[in-house]
């Protein structure tokens, strides 16, 4: 099964007393901080890939047993 590559958009905001807070512009809730940019950049990925995975643990308990779901590949295009 093809993986899609989807693109969001990380805002590090340098905080005036060292360090940064980051978050991602596309999804409420996927946001960290780190010391260094390089930091603040890999806890980000690693927040935005959480935020996934939860949502999805999430909607599935929350489909009502007994009815029919259907899943399918979603594409986004630019």
């Amino acid at each position: 099964m093809k993986k899609d590559n989807f693109s969001f958009t990380a805002v590090f905001v340098e905080d005036p007393e060292g360090g940064y807070s980051a978050f991602v512009e596309e999804i409420t809730g996927v946001n960290t901080q780190g010391e260094t940019l390089d930091e603040a950049r890999s806890n980000l990925q690693e927040a935005l890939k959480m935020v996934l995975e939860t949502n999805k643990i999430l909607s599935q308990k929350n489909i009502i047993q007994g009815l029919k779901s259907y899943r399918e590949p979603l594409s986004i295009a630019g």
